[in-house]
């Protein structure tokens, strides 16, 4: 299973199509810190997450509480060598990250990116997704999960 994180997602719309891949490829979703949208039954059904029920979605408050809830043995030592910081810019394009079962692909907020103290602590796990034309910084959030999402399960499921 791969896991995607949200950091303080700002947008329900990029939100509800982030759960749907989730859905779809059986991916679990994890939102952290805070959100800028509600996340109870109202407020999913007016932004059309009818699919809510199929998504495997996690809370976690704070970095703190999502770092020890996705830590394990294998992890501990490093902590979380399993992840990949997806933001632009990034050194290494991600069709050169080696992905494997069990990695968190993080992503942060619509408008801030990730915070600069994720990417200094988590350097050499920084990827991106390259621009060839110089004209835009980034894709919207969803679209950016599906490219990474879908080559991470390209190379773990070997399609």
């Amino acid at each position: 299973m791969l896991h995607v994180a949200l950091w303080e997602p700002e947008i329900p719309p990029n939100t509800g199509n982030v759960a749907r891949l989730c859905a779809a490829t059986g991916a679990r979703l994890h939102l952290i810190g805070r959100l800028g949208f509600r996340t109870d039954d109202k407020s999913l059904k007016r932004a059309g997450l009818d699919y809510w029920h199929a998504v495997d979605v996690v809370r976690h408050v704070t970095w703190e509480d999502f770092e020890a809830a996705t830590q394990s043995p294998r992890t501990a030592v490093h902590g979380l060598s399993g992840l990949w910081l997806v933001d632009n810019p990034a050194p290494t394009p991600y069709t050169r990250a080696a992905f494997a079962n069990g990695d968190v692909l993080l992503f942060g907020s619509e408008t801030k990116g990730l915070p600069p103290h994720l990417r200094e602590r988590f350097a050499a796990r920084l990827i991106g997704i390259p621009m060839s034309t110089g004209n835009v910084r980034s894709l919207n959030l969803a679209t950016a999960v599906g490219v990474v999402l879908y080559e991470a399960l390209r190379q773990i499921e070997g399609w």
